[in-house]
């Protein structure tokens, strides 16, 4: 009768809650122990985001149980969707652990702008390779009677004369006037004797 009281006093029934209450404890950790053993070396394949708007990259990498950091918006690829990826480290392919960071490098909206620097009075030999080097395109030369040969005169835009320290979009196009060669200097003795000819002129014609 000992025995069985002893079961069902409360000193037996706390040591079972106890007990019981271990158990699951050291089940809990266990299995946590084996989930972290087990996953510890496994390695996920980078998937190619390539082109990818930030939507799907997050979709994509929310499957793979990875994440994202956007670094930088590269210089404008028209070949690239607008913000969207065109780089990527790791790369597409490589295996990492899960939760590794994938760094991305966005399409910004368009091209940059650039200022334009002092180009008028250079030659048109010097001139184009400068712009060329910048990222614009050369379109129309137009010639202007200059006593300089090759000098460039204006620089224009959409039909519009650029100044020195204005900026257009890389790749705009820029038109060239250029001096033909074929002006004249004209000095002060020039001038005032064109003055007492006209003076003489207007004398014989009796005014």
């Amino acid at each position: 009768m000992g025995f069985f009281k002893f079961l069902f006093s409360k000193t037996f029934l706390m040591q079972l809650v106890l007990a019981v209450l271990a158990l699951v404890i050291l089940t809990f950790v266990l299995l946590y122990w084996l989930r972290a053993s087990t996953n510890h070396d496994e390695r996920i394949a980078v998937p190619d985001l390539s082109k990818m708007s930030l939507g799907l990259v997050q979709q994509e990498l929310d499957n793979a149980d990875l994440n994202y950091v956007v670094i930088d918006s590269s210089n404008y690829n028209p070949d690239y969707p607008t913000f969207s990826v065109i780089e990527q480290n790791p790369a597409a392919g490589k295996f990492v652990k899960e939760g590794r960071k994938i760094y991305l490098v966005l399409n910004p909206s368009g091209f940059r702008e650039i200022e334009i620097p002092q180009l008028v009075g250079r030659t048109q030999r010097q001139v184009e390779p400068t712009l060329l080097a910048l990222g614009f395109k050369i379109g129309k030369i137009d010639y202007r009677d200059h006593i300089s040969p090759d000098e460039v005169l204006e620089l224009r835009h959409d039909g519009k004369t650029i100044q020195a320290g204005e900026a257009l979009r890389k790749t705009s196009v820029i038109d060239l006037v250029v001096g033909n060669g074929k002006g004249s200097y004209r000095t002060s003795g020039d001038a005032a004797e064109d003055s007492i000819n006209e003076a003489d002129d207007l004398e014989n014609a009796g005014f």
